[in-house]
């Protein structure tokens, strides 16, 4: 299931102002990485390339490869969508589709890419997300109900449900714990822990203590200065970086001497 992501010198572009620059990183596959920095240093921009989500915006281009396996995504002939179905996306504001119901919302991205799909088999893939996405026993009496009914940590675990459903091998998540409580955030870190057995797992977060408690290794990215491109500084076990940095400026981030 779960693949590994090289990516090998990869530039970013918003029309003609370059994002982010020069970065490469390979991400192994059934662990979690977590993606560190300042606000406006490209982690967010980076992350978004890597399931081709990022030319979705007006100008946005990329230079460089994005390997899935080996696999160019960005290689000639390689349809997005078919790329955004291997690696999900969990966003920053649970983004259940408000109208439909909780079932529904699960099956979602199935429907979709149109794969047709039988009653039975829907029903069990609905199960099987909602238990993969620790959320089975709060909902399973009330799947035709609303997922904007949800609470805010439990909508974002129906987004991750969602994406598990369409069988991914990569999941990324742009900060998916900001907009929620501290009980919710636990859940889902709990979640994240339990995902790396499956998937390979891509977080961005602005919480320190939140990177440092789920991710396996660590990449730190910065900026030079506004209107600067961000670039990936530090990449290694999220234990060394926390605790023994290479450079100086991911010991100033990561002890909150920043700025």
């Amino acid at each position: 299931m779960s693949k590994r992501i090289d990516v090998n010198d990869l530039n970013v572009y918003y029309s003609k102002f370059r994002a982010v620059e020069g970065v490469s990183i390979n991400i192994e596959a059934k662990s979690v990485t977590a993606f560190i920095g300042p606000s406006g240093c490209g982690k967010s921009t980076f992350l978004r390339t890597l399931n081709r989500m990022h030319e979705v915006i007006p100008g946005g281009r990329v230079e460089g490869e994005v390997l899935l396996d080996g696999d160019n995504l960005y290689a000639p002939g390689v349809d997005p969508v078919t790329v955004r179905s291997q690696i999900g996306m969990v966003f920053q504001r649970p983004n259940p589709f408000p109208t439909m119901s909780i079932r529904d919302n699960v099956l979602a991205g199935v429907k979709l890419n149109g794969k047709k799909i039988a009653k039975s088999d829907a029903d069990a893939l609905v199960e099987k997300s909602l238990r993969g996405a620790n959320l089975w026993n709060e909902v399973k009496d009330r799947l035709d109900k609303p997922g904007a009914g949800l609470s805010g940590g439990q909508q974002q675990r129906l987004c991750i449900a969602r994406t598990i459903a369409v069988k991914p091998d990569v999941i990324l998540m742009d900060e998916p714990c900001s907009a929620l409580d501290p009980i919710s955030t636990l859940a889902i870190e709990d979640l994240i822990n339990e995902l790396k057995n499956d998937y390979t797992v891509v977080i961005v977060t602005h919480n320190m203590q939140q990177a440092a408690r789920v991710s396996d290794k660590t990449a730190f990215f910065n900026i030079a200065g506004t209107g600067k491109p961000g670039k990936l500084i530090e990449y290694n076990d999220t234990a060394t970086i926390f605790s023994n940095p290479a450079e100086q400026a991911t010991e100033d981030y990561v002890s909150g001497r920043f700025g």
